[in-house]
């Protein structure tokens, strides 16, 4: 299933303003983090608290930036 994290995004964007500083305090490397937002690979539970905890996301709205399924028009 592939998710939207164009919400996430505006996050990173609001709190670190480059994904590049984010990938550093998330102590990954820039295309690693790339790759999940584009959904080729999956975010793991340590690192959705870890970018919970550093984006200031409140638990209760985790699902709303890591799974919102992505909608396919057409």
């Amino acid at each position: 299933m592939a998710f939207n994290y164009n919400k996430l995004r505006g996050k990173i964007t609001e709190k670190f303003s480059t994904q590049s500083a984010f990938s550093k305090a998330m102590r990954v490397s820039e295309r690693t983090l790339s790759l999940k937002l584009n959904g080729r690979i999956y975010f793991v539970q340590d690192e959705i608290a870890l970018a919970a905890e550093l984006l200031g996301i409140p638990q209760e709205e985790i699902q709303v930036y890591f799974f919102t399924p992505n909608v396919q028009r057409g």
